[in-house]
């Protein structure tokens, strides 16, 4: 007797165009994951009535659903598809500035790159970006290296290098383009979108294939521990399910091959700031997706979209009175982070901005050690953002240079 096995199952997914409905057999994806535990699920019912046996007389299966959690390590390009629907936004590239005239100068531990004319504003350019330099006569030290955005005018961006390598001091050198590597989605402020996904699992050891209707993320944990690999849980909800023994997704296209992000390769900006003593941090990403029974049908008919929100948590060792203060006091402040797979100048990529958080605590632990302090936080809508301001209108935005 063959019993499956997880290591033989395959998983792929493909977008639907009609809710609850299969996809078509070709155009998925694999999926990279640590785990995928769809599973139907229904509510039971017992009869109440009290018979002469005094015994249960009856039991019936109710309203069936699709629920489970996709569990995956934190990847450039590799869920972008599901962090775009969770988002309600599509992954958008913003456009290269070619021909400009760049100085670069420090500026303390970072560096600034100062244009001629125009305005990296208007250009699209915000807080929280990573870029690069890809043309240009510039020193090669210069050229090629993704550059964090921590401040910004209209004619100067401040940067951190973030492999924390030197630049050069030169300039002003001409014919230069600033490109934003990949592509970025946001909680959408307007015009958001509905996508739903079939995901098959696919059991080759046993011929078994589960093809899984109208999935739609509900929310994804992001958990950036300090050593060890990034990871994510994403709860999906769903509409329905249907088996066979041959593969519906017969030729899914490739994963992404990118590497797994370590926060111990990432950076972390607070209020403008690096923070270099955080042991942790969490992101919460919720869509608050809701579905109810109906009568006459013993499946949940749809997936009803609610307030999208951020949340999660810091800890930190207690160097500083900074975030204290700053719960103290009620001070809204920015939260960046930026994950790499690699300490390479290009290396790979996924950012979390966040314009606009309110801390929520500021406890500290106690004992023979460093002290470690626990600040809770919700990320607010920044209606003072879009264009032609240095922030973007969301709540939460991403950046992923293979997306």
């Amino acid at each position: 007797m063959t019993v499956a096995s997880g290591v033989y199952k395959i998983v792929a997914y493909k977008e639907e165009s009609s809710y609850g409905q299969p996809a078509g057999a070709s155009g998925a994806t694999l999926m990279r994951r640590i785990q995928s535990t769809l599973a139907v699920t229904k509510e039971t019912y017992e009869s109440e009535e009290i018979e002469s046996h005094q015994q249960v007389g009856d039991m019936r299966h109710g309203t069936r659903r699709v629920a489970g959690t996709i569990s995956s390590h934190i990847a450039p390009g590799a869920h972008k598809d599901w962090f775009a629907a969770l988002f309600r936004k599509a992954f958008v590239a913003t456009t290269a500035v070619a021909s400009l005239s760049l100085t670069i100068a420090a500026s303390g531990s970072n560096w600034t790159i100062t244009r001629g004319t125009g305005s990296f504003i208007s250009d699209g350019l915000k807080i929280g970006d990573v870029v690069r330099i890809t043309a240009g006569a510039v020193n090669a030290a210069n050229l090629n290296k993704n550059l964090l955005i921590t401040a910004m005018t209209a004619t100067v961006l401040t940067v951190a290098v973030l492999n924390r390598s030197a630049l050069v001091a030169e300039g002003p050198i001409a014919s230069c383009t600033i490109t934003l590597p990949g592509k970025k989605t946001m909680m959408a402020e307007s015009s958001q979108t509905d996508k739903s996904f079939n995901v098959e699992h696919w059991h080759s050891d046993i011929g078994e294939s589960e093809l899984y209707t109208g999935l739609k993320p509900q929310s994804a944990s992001f958990n950036l521990p300090p050593t060890g690999m990034t990871r994510f849980e994403m709860p999906v909800s769903g509409f329905d399910v249907t088996t066979a023994q041959s593969r519906y997704f017969t030729s899914p296209s490739a994963a992404s091959s990118a590497g797994v992000t370590a926060a111990v390769n990432g950076y972390l900006l607070v209020g403008g700031t690096q923070l270099v003593a955080a042991t942790g941090m969490t992101i919460e990403a919720s869509g608050n997706v809701t579905g109810d029974a109906v009568v006459g049908e013993n499946r949940i008919p749809s997936q009803d979209l609610g307030r999208m929100r951020a949340n999660g948590q810091l800890t930190v060792k207690f160097d500083s009175v900074a975030l204290r203060d700053a719960f103290i006091g009620e001070t809204e402040v920015s939260i960046v982070m930026i994950l790499t797979t690699s300490n390479a100048a290009a290396a790979d990529f996924i950012t979390f901005v966040m314009p606009r958080v309110k801390l929520g605590g500021a406890n500290k632990d106690d004992g023979e050690k460093a002290l470690i302090q626990t600040t809770p936080y919700v990320a607010l809508f920044n209606a003072a953002g879009g264009s032609g301001t240095s922030s973007d209108k969301t709540t939460l935005s991403m950046q992923d240079s293979l997306a």
